[in-house]
């Protein structure tokens, strides 16, 4: 069956809208512009794409103004960076407060989210063990997908 990705797009637009209002912050037209392009594939995408689509688009956003969206998109859960890559990524637990680890296609650039209980348990072990008090974690693990190892086996 093909996966419908429209539906995770509207998905994730309808449901930033709901806690934008709930929280009394403003999802704004270039907000949403730039949610909807980060969502458009499980890709991860740099802002100087996001930036390059948009002035297809006749929009006139200056970097700054695409990185203050993102940087917004990120504060409310929407929206992940994924530092090793310099790239964004769409959260499909929007808005929950949530430690996760990201398995990143070196080969296709997917990214996929995931979160292990065990594994955050046993970084807080560590972390707790050196007397040091974790402010943020984040796990990214590069390697192949499924798809491309199918791919490049063939």
């Amino acid at each position: 069956m093909a996966h419908d990705h429209g539906h995770c797009i509207d998905s994730a637009l309808k449901q930033a809208d709901i806690i934008c209002r709930e929280r009394g912050v403003r999802f704004t037209d270039l907000r949403r512009r730039v949610l909807e392009m980060v969502w458009v594939g499980h890709s991860s995408v740099k802002a100087y794409d996001l930036l390059d689509r948009l002035a297809l688009e006749g929009g006139s956003a200056k970097p700054p103004t695409v990185y203050r969206a993102l940087d917004f998109l990120i504060e409310q859960g929407f929206v992940h960076k994924i530092e090793s890559i310099n790239a964004y990524v769409g959260c499909p637990n929007a808005g929950a407060n949530h430690i996760s680890q990201f398995l990143i296609c070196d080969s296709c650039g997917d990214v996929e989210e995931s979160s292990s209980e065990g594994l955050n348990q046993q970084l807080k072990l560590l972390a707790d063990a050196a007397n040091f008090e974790t402010t943020s974690q984040t796990v990214e693990i590069h390697g192949q997908c499924a798809a491309c190892k199918t791919k490049a086996a063939a």
